[in-house]
Parts: structure tokens; sequence; C-alpha cells
């Protein structure tokens, strides 16, 4: 199961500390075999059910968000050197597990479908992800981030890593969001 995991998320190697990767992957194997989802329905499962259907699986989700912000971290250290420091083990840690609770928040429905657990009637995704992260001792940096990457971190302040996930992530979603507000056409470029 490791394996495939490492096949299906590369952004795993991006994690320069190797003690930070294990507990990484130790946290979705726990998730995966604490949850109703499998390995091969990471590719299948919505990464929301606010846009029915959704186009995007959860995996994909989660590995476009991570390389958003990445690529918003290369950019910071380009134009702003050390005066905006970004700690990128954080950052694509706290990336590829930012939404890790929704393996718990959601449970499987036939074949390409998903619907609330009764976990997550009660707790939303960052909560039970943290929760998760805290079991295997991630880092405080990365606990923060996946609390604070959705609405619940509006009234704290998010560290400059948590900032590009919950930027990241609104982006991504806001765009999958667009394509049923089929009213609104896209603007084209060129």
């Amino acid at each position: 199961m490791r394996a495939s995991l490492c096949e299906l998320l590369p952004e795993l190697e991006l994690i320069g500390d190797a003690s930070l990767r294990e507990q990484v992957i130790a946290v979705w194997m726990a998730a995966l075999e604490e949850s109703g989802w499998s390995m091969a329905d990471l590719s299948r499962m919505p990464f929301t059910l606010l846009v029915n259907p959704c186009p995007v699986s959860f995996v994909e989700h989660v590995r476009a968000v991570t390389l958003t912000a990445l690529a918003a971290a290369r950019v910071f250290e380009e134009i702003y050197g050390a005066r905006v420091p970004v700690d990128v083990d954080v950052l694509v840690a706290g990336g590829l597990l930012h939404d890790i609770g929704k393996l718990a928040e959601y449970e499987p429905l036939g074949d390409d479908g998903a619907r609330q657990s009764s976990v997550g009637a009660f707790l939303r995704h960052p909560f039970l992800g943290v929760a998760l992260a805290a079991r295997f001792g991630l880092p405080m940096a990365v606990q923060h981030l996946i609390a604070t990457h959705g609405v619940e971190g509006d009234r704290v302040p998010r560290s400059i890593e948590a900032t590009l996930i919950h930027h990241a992530d609104f982006m991504h979603f806001h765009a999958v969001q667009r394509l049923q507000a089929s009213a609104v056409p896209s603007a084209r470029m060129g």
C-alpha cells in the first residue's frame, strides 16, 4: 500500500525531511485503513460534496492545491528572497494533508459517489485531520495548516504556509464551483 501511495502522491518526495515524510505517509495509511476508502477510490472520490457532479477527484485536488501553493512559494523566494520565508517541508506536508480528514468526513456511496458520514455530521475535515495528524506527532506548524486551511481558520492568524494553502485551496474550489454556474461564462484568453 505504501508504494501505491507514493506513486499516487509523487509530491511526497518533495518533503526533504525524511522523518516528516514518513509521518505524512503514516497519516495517509491510517486514514485509509480507518475509513471505508481504498487506494483506488482516491482517484474517483469527489474532493467536495458541494459541487455535484464533481469533475475533480480527491487526489487531483490534494495534488493541485499542494503544487499551486508550492509555485507561489517559489515566486515568493524569487521576488522576496529571505524577507518572506516559506518552510517548504511544512507547506508540502500540510498541503498533502490539508483534506485528509475528508476520508472520515465522507463515506463511499456507490462506484463514484460519496456522502457525508455520521462522523462528518458532527465534525468537518479540518478537525478530523488535525486529530489524526496529532496522533502521529506531526509538527504543530503542519497541524496549524490543516486546522486553518478552511473557514475555521478565518478567526486566527494563519502562518505563511497556511495562508498559501488556504488561498490555493479556495482558488481551486471556486474554479470548479464556477463550472456549475453555466450562466457565467469563463473568460477566454487571447
